[in-house]
């Protein structure tokens, strides 16, 4: 994610992907100009965004009735988590939600073993089938202690890592599957957010060969600024489709709805969401 909102420090653009634009603007615009979206189930369609705390119940509300988003991602857990989150409890959950917002829980889990940069918690080859199994079922406890049901996607969070480094590619892949695993056994669905060239790379040349236990749902980022999942998208044109994808194409703007200033990412969502109510 983002240096804003992300749980671990956002690589620059020679780990991998592309330089992001520049930060600081302000937008405001009517809702009735720019539409939140539409959402049919546990699928949102439409503009959702990041921001490394969950901001004010009282923000919340005056983005609803303003902005152009409809959906905004929350960090639910994972021990590299990088930002406290004192809104974001069970009682938050229920009152955004019934105000119309949708939610994407995003946990931030173990790290590759080839990433720079200190994180508390790496995979290594020995323990990714262990970490992931333990990690999935924390991010499945965590959502439900919030009331986030099952049947909810959870997006585990890996950061960019060196492509070349098969060893390492490997080692996320291991503990991707076991994540996976220990989320749908207990009746959630697991998706992936990564980086375009990286990360998430390996989970599409996976799902290009076959591979099981992958991530249902694919949340690339992808500085482009294009507000899209299709014509953006870096893959095969068949993979992850019907309402599977978001795609994070901006990152680091300051905007201003309802009276509310908030430094967010900005994102193209077309895929499932957490089951709430």
């Amino acid at each position: 994610m983002s240096a804003s909102a992300s749980g671990s420090a956002k690589p620059s653009a020679s780990a991998g992907s592309p330089a992001s634009p520049s930060a600081g603007t302000t937008a405001s615009a009517p809702a009735a100009a720019r539409p939140a979206g539409t959402s049919s189930g546990s699928v949102f369609t439409g503009l959702a965004f990041d921001t490394c705390t969950a901001p004010s119940a009282a923000a919340m509300n005056a983005w609803r009735g303003t902005s152009p988003y409809g959906a905004i991602a929350v960090y639910v857990g994972g021990r590299n988590r990088g930002c406290a989150q004192p809104q974001l409890t069970a009682s938050w959950v229920r009152t955004v939600s019934t105000a119309g917002w949708k939610l994407i829980p995003l946990y931030v889990g173990a790290q590759p073993p080839c990433q720079t940069g200190s994180s508390p918690e790496k995979i290594t080859a020995a323990t990714a089938a262990t970490l992931g199994a333990t990690d999935g079922a924390d991010a499945v406890a965590k959502a439900s202690a919030l009331g986030m049901r099952a049947g909810s996607t959870l997006y585990l969070d890996v950061e960019a890592y060196s492509a070349a480094d098969t060893a390492c590619a490997d080692a996320v892949l291991t503990y991707t599957q076991a994540f996976d695993r220990a989320v749908r056994a207990r009746s959630y669905r697991p998706g992936f957010y990564g980086f375009a060239s990286s990360s998430a790379a390996g989970i599409a040349r996976a799902a290009a060969a076959g591979k099981p236990d992958l991530p249902e749902a694919l949340w690339y980022a992808k500085y482009d600024g294009a507000a899209d999942t299709t014509g953006s998208f870096p893959y095969a044109a068949g993979l992850f489709t019907g309402h599977r994808r978001g795609h994070q194409y901006q990152v680091n703007q300051r905007e201003t709805y309802g009276g509310a200033t908030l430094t967010v990412d900005r994102n193209a969502w077309d895929a499932p969401v957490a089951v709430t109510g």
